[in-house]
């Protein structure tokens, strides 16, 4: 934007800081930032060009009981933690959880737990790219929590669901441009596309479908969420290089 010589239309920047515990679009004002098409700069290697997500989910389900004097508990307690604790190993161990699926497969992640007196929640993430898949899984979640406290006399447990983004692709897929003129810029620069969907979401995910079509590009990080992180100096330059040849892309196609 300080370099006249680069042919570019307007440009506008926005920063969401929030983004990691998925906030960050939450006071996004898109009519306010007044753009037609964006692009996050949140990816890993270079040469990544995503326009797909999982859709997401969370679910909570508390389980109730009875909390008394452990020493006098005889008939009386009900062991809400117990409860939970049952609920959870009924889960797959082979299949629908992170440390099992890869590619489109989708899953269920518990990673959360609450406890207080006498009830316990636990927290799970609902993830796939199909979106009508996370409400069969939640309906399947329910029957689990349900069968655990049937029978048991003083139990019971309550479940919500709240949607927190969906597959990006849904809204793309409209707009091909978008992804079009990033291939562009990439082929410009010699860099292949590695273009597959991401195991996760982006706040482009939300901006999408808040009416800003909004597909990711590399920014060069690495070991995302884990003690090991680290970004490539080398693929964030190629990285700025994308954004500039992005403008001119855009202005020659205007």
């Amino acid at each position: 934007m300080a370099h006249p010589e680069i042919p570019h239309g307007t440009i506008r920047l926005g920063f969401t800081p929030d983004e990691e515990i998925g906030r960050g679009a939450d006071h996004f004002d898109v009519a306010r930032f007044a753009a037609r098409y964006a692009y996050t700069m949140d990816g890993g290697q270079r040469g990544e060009l995503e326009y797909e997500s999982f859709s997401a989910d969370a679910m909570t389900v508390t389980f109730r009981g009875f909390n008394t004097h452990p020493g006098y508990a005889r008939g009386h307690m009900v062991n809400a933690i117990k409860l939970a604790a049952r609920f959870i190993d009924r889960l797959p161990p082979d299949r629908l959880s992170p440390e099992t699926t890869a590619n489109r497969d989708g899953f269920v992640h518990p990673y959360v737990m609450q406890a207080s007196v006498d009830r316990t929640s636990v927290k799970l993430l609902l993830r796939d790219f199909d979106t009508a898949e996370l409400a069969r899984r939640a309906a399947w979640l329910r029957a689990l929590a349900q069968e655990v406290v049937d029978g048991v006399p003083g139990a019971a447990v309550d479940v919500q669901v709240e949607a927190q983004y969906r597959n990006m692709r849904e809204v793309l897929d409209e707009h091909p441009l978008v992804v079009e003129r990033a291939r562009q810029a990439f082929a410009r620069l010699g860099i292949p596309p590695r273009e597959r969907p991401i195991r996760g979401g982006t706040d482009g995910s939300r901006l999408s479908f808040m009416g800003l079509p909004t597909p990711n590009l590399f920014a060069g990080e690495q070991n995302f969420h884990s003690r090991l992180e680290w970004v490539s100096v080398q693929d964030m330059e190629k990285a700025v290089e994308v954004i500039v040849e992005l403008a001119r892309v855009w202005e020659e196609g205007a």
